[in-house]
């Protein structure tokens, strides 16, 4: 149920199945404020983690609680019947970010650890600030679901954003599933594995930075060999001085004429001719 399909009673009974880490009162109890009386609306901290009502407008205190009226508690929760007992489930996303990368073995082990369907797949550049897909996936997180990643470097592309993630993940009371690598478990965000958590994320971004760096010295060395990546020139030097001798000819061929038979085009031909006058500091 959205939360335009809620009425207030039943925003401010989500909001009192759980504590309030701000305030410190019981399941079952309005805010309360600094001087002792109910507050008009719910801390902020208290329904974040609730995905209802993480996005919109402040949830606000019935009027049946007496916002402004001394605070007293109310009724306790009966923690049995509460929807975060649901045994949950398993959420997957899956992300690369050049269409030559493999998503097919993350949806394969996502699918194999029973992860739901849809999957959330993404292919986004680095460059890109949002993810739709992972935000989508976040949304879709009930109480008690469990996101699950195949690698830590796939919840994000560096570290701040790995950290960003978790703590989306832990404001939902969510937990995330990392299913290979040295963090391989599921991880509760809420608990003392924070710091293992902070640490494994830097070793991530570390580890791509070595990659870029020994990435950027073998093309440095290739380049230093003669070997040079990309798609093979066009106008080489057979064709650059076939096209030369038919335009030194007593009765020259057109450009074009030469481009049609020689399978390129024109306007790279051209520029081929005029790179190699300016080269060889002759007019073409």
């Amino acid at each position: 149920m959205s939360r335009e399909q809620l009425g207030e009673a039943e925003r401010a009974t989500l909001v009192e199945q759980q504590e309030c880490p701000r305030c410190s009162v019981p399941p079952g109890s309005p805010c309360r404020t600094r001087t002792g009386t109910v507050a008009t609306v719910y801390h902020s901290v208290r329904y974040d983690s609730v995905p209802q009502l993480r996005s919109g407008p402040p949830v606000r205190v019935p009027k049946d609680r007496e916002p402004g009226k001394a605070w007293r508690p109310g009724p306790a929760v009966d923690e049995a019947a509460a929807p975060a007992d649901r045994p949950g489930d398993r959420i997957g996303y899956a992300r690369v970010s050049t269409r030559g990368q493999d998503l097919e073995t993350q949806e394969r082990l996502l699918r194999d650890a029973r992860c739901i369907e849809p999957l959330y797949v993404e292919t986004i550049s680095t460059r890109q600030p949002e993810r739709p897909r992972f935000a989508a996936a976040l949304a879709a997180l009930r109480p008690n679901d469990i996101l699950t990643v195949t690698m830590l470097d796939r919840l994000g592309r560096n570290t701040l954003e790995l950290i960003t993630s978790a703590q989306d993940i832990e404001h939902r009371g969510n937990r995330l599933e990392i299913l290979q690598g040295p963090l391989a478990g599921i991880y509760d965000p809420r608990g003392a594995g924070k710091i293992v958590f902070a640490t494994f994320a830097a070793f991530a971004e570390a580890e791509r930075e070595f990659i870029r760096d020994r990435t950027l010295d073998g093309l440095v060395t290739a380049t230093a060999k003669g070997k040079f990546g990309g798609r093979p020139r066009a106008v080489d030097d057979d064709v650059l001085a076939v096209a030369q001798s038919r335009l030194r000819r007593a009765e020259p061929q057109s450009v074009t004429v030469i481009a049609r038979d020689l399978g390129v085009g024109r306007s790279t031909l051209y520029r081929a001719l005029a790179d190699a006058a300016q080269a060889g500091g002759n007019e073409a």
